[in-house]
């Protein structure tokens, strides 16, 4: 008991635990809200390409930071991650509102023709497999100070961005004709949201790596759906779930020496395969005492409140 004690006393006051949960918290709170637009929009994957994308900004930044002889040498990973993911997802906001086949095909080349261009800079500029697999699965033993206050400060925007506008987001959402002709600025809007995406993205990449953090941004909304049908509850419930699922992958990989980000995803989706077999017990009792005035709305048509 007393040795357990020490562990725990250990896991809270070390400075590399203290930085690691509270690049935890930051990504937990702020991936699913982003990610309940993702899959409000049926774009669920589109995390997980423009973190294919922001590999090439990691090199980019790791070249650069080569160059200029900086110690260390991955000091602009994150500015050149976040730039690059950004400028993706707009290309990839372009496209898509294409909505042709050619359009597909252009995603595609630019999901691959991202991660293959990453790899391949980040070894002529030094790297090895050790610091390309922190990049793809997180690596929380990296995250330094300077990180921290980084991803704040982008959490905060990707915070006033997805809750701030969150009612011509949601109108957005539903229905794109309708909000345009009711004077909705939906081009920008859909950009504003691919570009917190990206921004989304960057932050992650630390905690749960760029090939992972589409689960993060989805999973946790996922399991939201399954107890609400309102949209801003699904917003708040995806939130906690997202912090207490980093969380529980952070004190998980204190203790044993795995992964954090494939932790964290396999965590939620175990989490998300609970609730799917609770959900039918709790409405089963629930159709007992009142009856469902919505028993025909799917898990993705969410109604704002």
């Amino acid at each position: 008991m007393t040795a357990l004690w020490n562990d725990l006393l250990f896991f809270l006051t070390w400075p590399g635990t203290q930085r690691a949960l509270i690049a935890a918290v930051l990504v937990g709170a702020c991936a699913p809200v982003v990610g309940t637009y993702l899959v409000q929009r049926r774009l669920s994957l589109l995390g997980d390409g423009i973190g294919h994308v922001a590999l090439t900004g990691v090199a980019v930044g790791w070249l650069a930071g080569s160059w200029m002889g900086l110690r260390p040498v991955d000091a602009l990973t994150v500015p050149g991650a976040a730039l690059v993911a950004v400028i993706g997802s707009v290309l990839i906001e372009v496209v898509r509102r294409r909505g042709k086949t050619s359009g597909d095909l252009a995603l595609a080349l630019m999901f691959y023709g991202g991660i293959a261009t990453g790899v391949l800079v980040i070894s002529l500029a030094g790297g090895n497999s050790v610091n390309l697999m922190a990049y793809l699965f997180g690596s929380l033993a990296s995250v330094t100070p300077t990180d921290i206050w980084t991803m704040a400060a982008l959490c905060a925007v990707i915070l006033a961005v997805g809750l701030g506008l969150r009612s011509a987001l949601y109108a957005v959402s539903q229905d794109e004709e309708f909000a345009t002709a009711s004077g909705i600025p939906v081009w920008l809007l859909n950009m504003c949201v691919a570009v917190v995406a990206a921004l989304t993205v960057t932050v992650a990449m630390r905690v749960v790596g760029l090939l992972l953090i589409s689960a993060l941004m989805i999973v946790p909304v996922a399991i939201a759906q399954q107890f609400t049908h309102s949209f801003r509850r699904t917003m708040g419930l995806a939130a906690i779930t997202g912090v207490v699922l980093c969380v529980a992958g952070v004190s998980i990989t204190f203790w044993h020496n795995v992964s954090p980000g494939a932790t964290i995803v396999v965590v939620a989706i175990g989490l998300y395969m609970i609730a799917s077999i609770i959900r039918p017990l709790i409405t089963r009792r629930t159709a007992a005492h009142q009856h469902d005035p919505h028993p025909d709305i799917p898990d993705d048509v969410l109604v704002e409140g």
